[in-house]
């Protein structure tokens, strides 16, 4: 079953049960997936899928971040409820030791020496950590990593 179909039944399922807020995140998603599909006349695979799922959880991390800036926990809330939900669409996530393991490997195959090579060391991580990390946090372990 690819992710899309398990996105589908889930929504099937959140109906039956009356779980009226998870449904209307699988809702939100199911548009999202269906908009490219229709842009770019084509049918998404788990990896497409994926990196849209992970455009959808940036955005509603920089939006708490906003709320809670702003004194608005109620938001802030409903925003991280949506962050969970989505996340469960999610591949598990890596732990921090495994993390800076892909980075300093990643940073010896490239070659890497300062900041000025962050693009070349992301370039080799990127594909290995998408949607296992946030990829700011990576994009902060390499700096971190080359001195920057």
């Amino acid at each position: 079953m690819t992710l899309k179909e398990q996105i589908t039944n889930d929504m099937k399922e959140s109906m039956k049960s009356g779980q009226k807020d998870r449904l209307a995140v699988i809702r939100l998603i199911l548009a999202a997936l269906k908009q490219k599909e229709v842009d770019e006349r084509i049918v998404l695979d788990d990896a497409q899928v994926l990196a849209i799922l992970e455009k959808m959880l940036k955005q509603r991390r920089e939006s708490i971040a906003q709320f809670t800036q702003g004194n608005r926990k109620d938001l802030a809330e409903k925003e991280e409820a949506e962050v969970k939900i989505i996340q469960a669409y999610m591949p598990a996530q890596l732990s921090d030791t495994e993390l800076e393991q892909m980075v300093a490997a990643a940073v010896a195959e490239s070659g890497a020496a300062s900041v000025k090579d962050m693009g070349k060391v992301m370039g080799i991580l990127k594909p290995k950590v998408a949607g296992k990390a946030d990829m700011s946090a990576v994009s902060a372990k390499i700096k971190a990593k080359l001195g920057g």
